[in-house]
This record gives structure tokens, C-alpha cells and sequence, in this order.
């Protein structure tokens, strides 16, 4: 299961009746059981960078560095983002930066916090990057990000092969190879490659991060000098507000060293550092969600279950039609009836689930748990949208409750002399 046992302090029905509802509960335990796994199932060396936007909540991106045995490291694409991994304890060093519209501002403030590696997307951001590098009096070690003209793998989520905002098209990098490498202020440290998200199984993980290393072995050869850094992107997949596992990847390790034997390799001496990226497989399973019925209705045939977790809460980026599942799962250890769960709000959008399988005689007072949402909640929700309380966020350890917090939004005035700058 993703959290603690009905019956103690720290289970998630427990906490919902101290602390109400909707209420998410993070299992600080599972998120340090999917970081062991996932370096477990990489060759030695590995270094992993955890998404942000995943889910930025301090406690649990705290609990993905500290501990025992190695740990992540940043990947952000905001100063929200960087503050939050600063104050988790990620030093400078230990973070890159990306995303294909930083501004100088940003990168005013990233630099001066220490951030020395970014992924740059175009050569125009890695001219950017440059400019405020110099004004700083250092150099910033970029990695240049590919969309790659080719893929391997099918996936849900295809972040490269097309024309997209991310990456330098990787069949322009010969052409533009010389200022890509002379960009005053930067070095060019490595590449970052990022094609899938949510692999279907490792086969196709496995297809498409050896079909990335092939590729990067080209861009080298393009580009030519030798690479620092080489990441790899991600797609490690979990169960996203449904019932199951995360995945496992028993033939990654040898698959992965055999391809970079092939194409790099000096990775065995230390000549290239290696790294993957995930924000859901690290984060996904140790989070379970408890929302309270606050009505039942029946509307010519079909019962609503109504809850007071909406797209708010959970959900909210489901318009993009790559996020959210057709439907939720709730858990159930009792019969069940079918019904659509929907939350709060005004619209017709707000729907968890239509037709779906809950505990059967569901009335007010009672709650529903959703498991599997560690990642894409809160932050990656319509927090804002009709002015309804963010929800609860509990961050639980060994039986203990670590943390109890809720974002709170505000409206704060802007100086006149700011205004339009």
C-alpha cells in the first residue's frame, strides 16, 4: 500500500478525521524506498535528478537527498522551484536548471545562489545563460538539450521528433556546432536528452534510453568535444491515482552498460558522468489522497458521488489530455457500487470520475481514499480557481507525522514604480 496501515496515528483516514479534509498524505518512507530502487535498478554511478514540478513539497524533496545511501539531485525550472530545493539542503552544485524560457531575471538569481549548470534549449538561452554569467564573473557548464529528429520507443507523453520549444533540433547541432561551442560566458558540459515520459514498460524505457545514448554519441561527434555530462532523460513509470505498483526495471543496469560500453566507453573510467531525471517514479506512489462526501445525489439513474476535492485539488492539468488517467481509482475493502465521483465546484469539468467503482452506500461524512498521487497534485492543480481552500498537505515517517501544511494564497500590492517593468 502507499501509506501506513489503517489503525495507526499516521494512516491517512486517521489524520483526515484530526485534520479534515481533502488531505494529502506523503509516505516519507516510500519516497526514500523509490529512490533506493531506482538507483538499484542503474549502473554504479548513476547520478538521478528529481523533477521538481513533480511535487516540490519540501519535506519529501529533503527526503530524497538525505539518508542513507546516494542521493538525488535537483532539476528545476523556476526560482519557486529553486527556493524550495534550497531550502531542503540542495546546494548550487547539486541542481540544474531548464526550461526553454528563462529569463534574465531568473537567471540573475539562480546564479547567485550558486546554480552553475543549466540545460540550455535554443542557442539564443545559451547565449542568455552566457550573458548573466559574465556579469557574475563566472562560467556556467550548460548542457545543450536535443530534440532528437528520431525515436525508438512508443510512449504517452513524446517529447522529441517534432517541432517543440525544447531542445536544438538535433540536425541543425553541425551547422551550428562552432557557436554552439564559443558562446562567451559557457561551457558545454554535456547534453540533456529527455524523449518519453512514462515508459509502458521497460522494454520500451530500455528501447528508448539506449536509442538516446546512440544519438548523444552523435551530437558528440558533431559538436566535437568530448562531453562531461551526459543525462539521459526518464520515463520510469508508476501508477498515477490508480491501484498498483511502481515499475520494475530488472534489465536496465546490463542493458544500459552495454550500450554505453558501445558508445562511450570511457564512462567505465570516470571520462563522462551519467545521470537520468524522474519526478513520478520517485515521488507517484507515496502519496494518497482523502476526500470527504459532502453529498450523494441520484440524476436520472446515475448516483454522483460528490466530494470536496475537485480539479482544485487534484487533477487540475487533466485538460491537457496527458496526465490524469480517463478515470480515478478509489480504495475499496468492502463492496462496491459504481457512481461518478465529481467534486465541488460550478463546472461540468469537475469530474474524478465517471462511473467508476466506489465502496457501495457512500453519504455524507464519509471519506474516499486516491491512491498513487504523490506527483501532479497540488501544484499542477486550478489551486485558484473559485477561490476554495488549498488542501491540506501531511508529510508522515516511521509512524510519525513530520509536517502539517497548507499553501496559502494571497494578493500582495505591487510598487507603482514596478509596475509594467
Amino acid at each position: 500500500m502507499t501509506a501506513p496501515a489503517e489503525g495507526t496515528a499516521t494512516a491517512p483516514a486517521e489524520l483526515a478525521r484530526r485534520y479534515g479534509t481533502p488531505l494529502y498524505v506523503y509516505d516519507l518512507d516510500r519516497v526514500r524506498a523509490a529512490r533506493q530502487d531506482l538507483f538499484g535498478w542503474l549502473p554504479a554511478g548513476f547520478e538521478v535528478f528529481y523533477a521538481f514540478k513533480a511535487n516540490p513539497h519540501v519535506d519529501l524533496v529533503r527526503a530524497l537527498r538525505d539518508g542513507e545511501g546516494p542521493g538525488c539531485k535537483a532539476e528545476i525550472s523556476s526560482t519557486g522551484e529553486l527556493a524550495a530545493a534550497l531550502e531542503a539542503g540542495y546546494p548550487g552544485s547539486d541542481i540544474l536548471y531548464t526550461g526553454p524560457g528563462k529569463t534574465y531575471g531568473e537567471l540573475r538569481e539562480a546564479i547567485a545562489c550558486g546554480v552553475r549548470t543549466f540545460s540550455a534549449e535554443s542557442l539564443s538561452d545559451l547565449t542568455h545563460i552566457g550573458e548573466v554569467a559574465l556579469e557574475h564573473g563566472v562560467v556556467a557548464d550548460c548542457l545543450l538539450r536535443i530534440n532528437s529528429a528520431t525515436a525508438s520507443a512508443t510512449t504517452s507523453i513524446r517529447m522529441t521528433g517534432t517541432p517543440t520549444q525544447f531542445g536544438i533540433d538535433s540536425e541543425t547541432v553541425p551547422e551550428i556546432a562552432e557557436r554552439l561551442c564559443s558562446v562567451p560566458g559557457t561551457s558545454v558540459a554535456g547534453l540533456h536528452l529527455f524523449s518519453q515520459s512514462n515508459a509502458r514498460d521497460e522494454a520500451a524505457l530500455i528501447g528508448e534510453l539506449t536509442h538516446t545514448i546512440e544519438v548523444a554519441a552523435q551530437i558528440e561527434r558533431d559538436l566535437g568535444v568530448e562531453l562531461r555530462l551526459l543525462d539521459i532523460g526518464g520515463g520510469f513509470s508508476v501508477p498515477y491515482a490508480q491501484l498498483g505498483e511502481r515499475a520494475r526495471y530488472p534489465g536496465l543496469r546490463a542493458a544500459l552498460e552495454s550500450s554505453l560500453d558501445e558508445h562511450f566507453p570511457r564512462w567505465r573510467t570516470g571520462g563522462v558522468r551519467l545521470a537520468v531525471e524522474s519526478g513520478r517514479y520517485l515521488s507517484g506512489d507515496s502519496g494518497t489522497l482523502v476526500a470527504g462526501v459532502t453529498n450523494v445525489k441520484v440524476s436520472r439513474g446515475k448516483k454522483f458521488v460528490i466530494v470536496d476535492a475537485g480539479i482544485n485539488t487534484f487533477g487540475g492539468m487533466s485538460g491537457l489530455g496527458r496526465l490524469l488517467p480517463v478515470s480515478v481509482q478509489v480504495e475499496a475493502d468492502t463492496e462496491t457500487e459504481k457512481a461518478s465521483l465529481v467534486g465541488p465546484l460550478c463546472t461540468p469539468g469537475d469530474m474524478l470520475g465517471r462511473g467508476i467503482e466506489v465502496p457501495a452506500g457512500l453519504a455524507p461524512g464519509d471519506v474516499v481514499t486516491i491512491p498513487n498521487t504523490g506527483a501532479y497534485g497540488p501544484t499542477s492543480s486550478l489551486l485558484m480557481f473559485l477561490g476554495r481552500p488549498s488542501p491540506t498537505e501531511a508529510a508522515v515517517s516511521g509512524g510519525e507525522l513530520v509536517s502539517l501544511t497548507r499553501i496559502e494564497r494571497t494578493r500582495t500590492p505591487v510598487p507603482q514604480e514596478r509596475a509594467g517593468e
